[in-house]
């Protein structure tokens, strides 16, 4: 079970797990397609965690973590195919995640009011899972927490119920009271160090988020692009090339010593 990839390359995905909530989440996901229970099965992420300042810089920080995602995704790519299938993609991780379920899986919208826009997205997004006292915790029909919320089922919903369908949303960028992101391939074992340094140090001031936001300006929305080729493509390969210089000049700010900082800095530009 434990490898150094961000998915099986060679085994189809089998569900282990035999509990209500992932046999929910299995049957909506099958409806769609096949993605669904190999993101569920055959895939392991890297999650860095950031919080989101001070509310005047929230819009620019939800910005700049959605504009590194592409970027980012092919600098640490790390899931060379899955299930046997996809090979030569660079991260057939994210592209079981992209095709999973659309409304759930894709990146947010990147706005002015992220709050407000991520609130409708998840009560707009259909629920897949409906708890209760039996094994089966499927909902009886498709509807979304909006539809919960007028009435389509025999029970309202509680805050708790709204609480649980938070955990039913899969995009890249999580918000969960801070900043989880999730578009990270697993590493080889401890590669999590550079990546995770990285985003720290690029969001380490609010002047090194401006930075960001310029530099990755040209790859913004290359989400698949970056699946699919990683560094081969020239336009996130340049801006991975300024994001790795500014990360590296930030990387006094993290805390860590000159010898970490040394180690890490011949990684990242190993990366390019």
């Amino acid at each position: 079970m434990l490898g150094d990839r961000g998915a099986d390359q060679h085994r189809g995905p089998a569900r282990m797990l035999r509990v209500p909530r992932y046999a929910a989440m299995e049957h909506a996901f099958n409806q769609l397609g096949d993605d669904g229970i190999s993101m569920m099965c055959s895939t392991a992420g890297l999650q860095v965690c950031l919080d989101f300042g001070e509310e005047k810089h929230l819009e620019d920080r939800w910005a700049a973590v959605h504009g590194l995602g592409p970027v980012m995704i092919a600098l640490f790519a790390n899931s060379p195919g899955i299930g046997g299938q996809h090979r030569g993609w660079a991260s057939a991780r994210m592209r079981a995640l992209y095709g999973t379920d659309p409304v759930r899986t894709r990146p947010s919208a990147v706005c002015a009011d992220p709050a407000a826009a991520y609130a409708r997205r998840v009560v707009d997004t259909p629920v897949i899972v409906v708890r209760g006292p039996g094994a089966s915790w499927i909902p009886p029909r498709r509807l979304t927490f909006a539809e919960w919320i007028d009435g389509a089922l025999d029970r309202p919903p509680t805050s708790d119920d709204l609480d649980y369908h938070l955990t039913t949303m899969f995009p890249p960028v999580r918000p969960r009271g801070y900043i989880e992101i999730r578009y990270l391939d697993t590493p080889a074992p401890g590669g999590w160090i550079a990546p995770s340094a990285l985003l720290v140090a690029l969001f380490s001031d609010p002047s090194v988020v401006d930075g960001v936001l310029a530099a990755t300006e040209r790859a913004a929305g290359r989400w698949l692009t970056a699946a699919r080729h990683g560094m081969a493509d020239e336009r996130i390969a340049t801006a991975a090339r300024e994001v790795v210089a500014l990360g590296i000049e930030s990387l006094h700010r993290t805390g860590l010593s000159h010898d970490q900082i040394s180690v890490i800095s011949q990684e990242l530009e190993g990366k390019l």
